[in-house]
């Protein structure tokens, strides 16, 4: 895993342990992790003001350069998908076969970078009709993997999720 590299990405309002478990889980098994996000050196607060500071600027990184793409959720998924950087970054990695994970609403961004079509996901139910309308098949399951796209439900699925991830990098 030493040669291995993830990326999370951060904006404001993000769910904290969907970045954070991430991040460390990545870490622990030896990934180079980092945050990325519209504005390097950035802090980023969580909904309940967590800050993050943001390693990477979305512009400035190529994703075949990275293995995974990991996309939280909380209200920042649809702050990320205003920016054309970070909404190509996740397309872009999508197209390289990259891991392309997303929890809770990070759905959001699979549908603005438009790679649902055709593919088994899952995320929160709130936002199951999104998915569905941008092409996914819904499974409400803790983790659905499909090729490079993992995809889950809520905080309680990020040992599923991170397991996932991991094994596919």
């Amino acid at each position: 895993m030493e040669q291995k590299k993830g990326l999370v990405l951060v904006e404001d309002l993000y769910q904290e342990l969907e970045v954070w478990y991430p991040l460390l889980r990545l870490r622990e098994a030896g990934v180079q992790a980092a945050t990325v996000a519209p504005e390097k050196g950035k802090i980023y607060k969580s909904k309940l003001g967590y800050p993050v500071t943001s390693q990477l600027a979305a512009d400035e990184v190529s994703a075949a350069e990275w293995d995974a793409v990991i996309i939280p959720g909380g209200y920042a998924p649809d702050l990320m998908r205003r920016h054309p950087s970070m909404v190509r970054l996740v397309r872009e990695a999508f197209e390289t076969g990259n891991v392309v994970a997303a929890i809770c609403h990070g759905g959001w961004m699979l549908a603005s970078a438009n790679i649902l079509k055709g593919r088994k996901a899952t995320c929160f139910f709130a936002i199951r009709d999104d998915l569905v309308h941008a092409g996914a098949e819904y499974l409400d399951q803790e983790v659905v993997v499909d090729g490079n796209l993992i995809t889950s439900r809520t905080p309680d699925d990020l040992p599923a999720f991170m397991k996932a991830v991991l094994e596919r990098i």
